[in-house]
């Protein structure tokens, strides 16, 4: 499989806000998303997910569907927040 799999943070919270999270903390996950490998660079992730969006600013998971081929493409524990675009493309 020739797809990397990408985290979408949540956006720090303003600094001096009661809800900032302290440094060092990690960002929940917004979505997972998939994406291509770039071309010419394996294990470095494309410029877009398969939904297009830009994964610039994305986190690059640990997780590698190829290593798991009986499960799904993403990582169980965050089911509930996979990109259903991504998703129906890696269900093809």
């Amino acid at each position: 499989m020739s797809e990397i799999v990408v985290y979408e943070l949540d956006q720090p919270a303003a600094t001096g806000s009661p809800t900032a999270t302290p440094g060092g903390a990690e960002r929940p996950v917004r979505k997972v998303h998939a994406a291509p490998v770039a071309p010419g660079t394996p294990g470095t992730t494309g410029p877009r997910t398969l939904c297009g969006k830009d994964t610039f600013a994305m986190e690059t998971a640990r997780w590698k569907p190829s290593e798991h081929p009986e499960g799904p493409w993403y990582p169980k524990e965050h089911a509930s927040v996979i990109c259903p675009d991504c998703d129906a493309v890696m269900e093809i």
